[in-house]
């Protein structure tokens, strides 16, 4: 079998309802939609949500939250993903972009202290959590805030 011998099994498609091709057809004239009314004009019938004119659910529960748009946004990358470079390397978000530890910088690249750290290294990064900044020079390396 190839798959120009494939075919739909018997009964299992229809065709396409064809209205608005003249009376003979059974769906001319008003091509199904009845007569007058909202829903047989075109562009007609409701959007969606639309409740009959009763106040609909999504205007009758309250607002609540809000949303914070100064915030920053980190590329967030934990010490235990350092591990793969070698020892005494300088460690730069275009560098960590290029090992494919992070995919893109965003507004700025964070390091946390998950995990531990075997090698000593200096990181520069846009910011830093205590413990990583910890775990970091316990071990000899350098922390740099971009």
């Amino acid at each position: 079998m190839r798959l120009h011998d494939l075919f739909p099994a018997e009964g299992s498609s229809k065709k396409p309802k064809r209205v608005g091709r003249g009376i003979g057809s059974g769906q001319g004239k008003t091509s199904t939609r009845g007569h007058k009314g909202q829903k047989a004009r075109s562009g007609g019938g409701t959007r969606p949500g639309f409740e009959g004119g009763q106040m609909p659910l999504y205007r009758r529960l309250p607002k609540r939250g809000f949303t914070n748009i100064f915030k920053k946004q980190f590329a967030v990358v934990n010490i235990d993903d350092l591990n793969v470079f070698e020892e005494n390397t300088k460690i730069t978000p275009e560098i960590l972009i290029e090992k494919g530890i992070i995919k893109k910088v965003l507004d700025g690249v964070k390091i946390l202290g998950n995990g531990e750290l075997k090698i000593k290294v200096d990181v520069v990064a846009h910011a830093f959590s205590k413990s990583a900044i910890e775990k970091i020079e316990a071990v000899g390396g350098k922390a740099e805030v971009i």
